[in-house]
């Protein structure tokens, strides 16, 4: 079990975003008799994955319907599974956009190139 602040570290989140993300429903801690907030291995590995799901430009109302999808249990496995195909699909319309505005500077510096 870890506290708070060791989550923290463990995480790369500050205290203050790991409260927020309680706030938001996206995590849960156990709550010690002092009430003291306490993580283990497996919120660990689900903050981990809402990093990634923010780092894909998923939005947080839509990690928050995730996370309540998987409270929900194995049942909403299909449902999550079209959650992230939809980010999938995002993702490479910007990969797209990304890869046409690298061919456009590319084309640019090789014109200048030319001139010298």
């Amino acid at each position: 079990m870890y506290s708070i602040g060791e989550f923290s570290k463990i995480c790369g989140l500050s205290i203050d975003t790991l409260r927020y993300y309680e706030k938001q429903g996206l995590i849960s801690a156990i709550r010690g008799k002092d009430h003291r907030r306490f993580y283990n291995e497996k919120d660990i590995a689900w903050v981990q994955f809402i990093i990634r799901l923010k780092k894909t430009g998923m939005k947080i109302k839509d990690i928050q319907k995730y996370a309540k999808l998987r409270a929900q249990g194995d049942e909403t496995i299909p449902e999550r599974i079209k959650m992230l195909f939809a980010q999938l699909d995002q993702l490479h319309d910007r990969q797209y956009e990304i890869e046409k505005q690298i061919n456009f500077l590319e084309k640019k510096i090789k014109y200048y190139l030319k001139i010298d």
